[in-house]
């Protein structure tokens, strides 16, 4: 399943450095983990159980920057897969 474009807009943004952050996106329940930058680099979209933990797919960030390390040149996220929480 490719990510929706307004949900790649909303992961975009800045989150609080090293981070997880729970929220609901068109009725799927989403976990993001940020880096030391605040950046979003993990997402669980799904069900969420009981647990906190969600049943469903597993995506992954590569960030791609320029050469002083600062802005992102560009970045895509990659299906790592199902998951079905703890």
């Amino acid at each position: 399943m490719a990510l929706n474009e307004k949900l790649i807009k909303k992961l975009s943004k800045i989150f609080p450095p090293k981070t997880r952050v729970d929220d609901v996106f068109k009725g799927n329940d989403i976990t993001v983990i940020t880096n030391e930058r605040g950046e979003a680099v993990t997402l669980f979209i799904g069900k969420r159980k009981e647990d906190g933990s969600i049943r469903g797919e597993r995506y992954v960030r590569t960030i791609i920057r320029n050469e002083e390390g600062s802005a992102i040149v560009k970045s895509h996220w990659d299906n790592k897969g199902k998951v079905n929480g703890r």
